[in-house]
């Protein structure tokens, strides 16, 4: 069975309030949701990577055949490329984000992913929807805390 999964994120600010936004889809069986959660400090990546991790993690059965579908470049290429096991590797040392970074990996390798880069605000109705999604989730009055990003901030490491 095919799994879609559309995901975006988005940050007002850069750090600054953000969220994401997930479409998953199986099409043969006509199913389809769609989720957001929004944050009040963190930034444009971490929500993309995270929207992708929320996504995985909602997956019950690891024999899917799953397609990841994003307009971030940086999370299409860390796999696409292959950078993720060179961080892997490193043991994601002076890599960005390393707390997402190692929460995917096991969801990775637990699943038959392809990850597709689809280009943002290109009208690409999935994607439009996820972008909705992750805005109006930053702009949410119950936002919760990115407490890595936020630790790291304080910890001055930005």
């Amino acid at each position: 069975m095919k799994i879609e999964i559309y995901t975006d994120g988005a940050c007002s600010g850069n750090p600054g309030k953000g969220g994401y936004g997930i479409l998953m889809r199986v099409p043969e069986k006509k199913y389809q949701k769609t989720f957001s959660e929004g944050f009040r400090l963190t930034t444009n990546n971490r929500m993309e990577l995270l929207a992708v991790i929320e996504a995985l993690e909602k997956l019950k059965n690891p024999e899917e055949n799953v397609h990841v579908f994003t307009d971030s470049k940086y999370v299409a290429d860390a796999i696409n490329q292959n950078w993720i096991f060179g961080w892997i590797k490193k043991g994601f040392k002076n890599v960005k984000n390393p707390d997402l970074w190692q929460r995917f990996v096991p969801l990775f390798r637990k699943h038959t992913i392809e990850f597709h880069w689809i280009k943002g605000h290109a009208g690409h109705p999935e994607n439009e929807i996820c972008d909705q999604l992750a805005v109006k989730a930053s702009q949410s009055s119950n936002l919760k805390i990115d407490a890595f990003f936020e630790n790291q901030k304080e910890g001055g490491l930005f």
